[in-house]
């Protein structure tokens, strides 16, 4: 995975835009109610949604992708990015106020998922809240392609998601108290001059 994600980046390119998704917002309204000052971001990308986050709020992304971390320099100073895998045990110096992963979770098979959830939780201080996005069943890609598990398909060559239906969503963060799901729409560039649509689910818990 570490190679496809260099070399989606290795271009340059801004890949996905320069705006952020319209899920910074809503996070950014529900860490404003819980008075959140700190936001940790697992994999962070070249900046797209932490260049907004980062004015609000002090923020540090996780990213394993050294191309990436290096356009991310230039696109938004205010955020310190760590070099290293979501999917090993992350040791940081501080413990976060909340954590915002924008459609990273749908990426890896059941063990993967959970480890990131859970690696996820072991920083967030007490009474924290984290901010999924994922692929939903009701995207038009989900059923493509061969099948790698429930609800995972390897919807095109070298690319695989899980589609979750919100009852999925809400058992991978069994032990949290959930605040909110919801179901949204939303249109990211895959070239300068189209774009594509995808169904997406979110979730927000708290530890409790």
């Amino acid at each position: 995975m570490k190679v496809y994600w260099d070399k989606r980046f290795e271009s340059k390119e801004m890949v996905w835009g320069e705006e952020p998704s319209r899920t910074v917002n809503h996070a950014m309204d529900v860490f404003a109610s819980y008075n959140v000052q700190t936001v940790l971001v697992p994999g962070s990308g070249y900046g797209r949604n932490t260049r907004h986050l980062s004015c609000h709020f002090s923020v540090v992304g996780l990213e394993f992708s050294k191309s990436a971390i290096e356009m991310s320099k230039g696109w938004d100073e205010k955020t310190r990015v760590i070099e290293c895998s979501i999917l090993e045990p992350f040791n940081l110096e501080n413990k976060w106020d909340a954590i915002y992963c924008y459609n990273v979770l749908h990426l890896f098979l059941m063990e993967d998922r959970m480890k990131l959830i859970h690696n996820s939780m072991k920083q967030l201080r007490d009474q924290g809240i984290m901010y999924f996005t994922c692929f939903s069943d009701q995207d038009q890609r989900n059923g493509r392609g061969s099948v790698l598990e429930d609800n995972t398909y390897e919807y095109k060559e070298g690319k695989a998601a899980h589609f979750f239906t919100e009852q999925d969503l809400i058992q991978h963060f069994a032990g949290m108290r959930v605040i909110e799901t919801g179901l949204l729409d939303e249109e990211i560039p895959s070239s300068e001059t189209e774009t594509e649509k995808y169904s997406l689910r979110y979730i927000i818990v708290q530890m409790v």
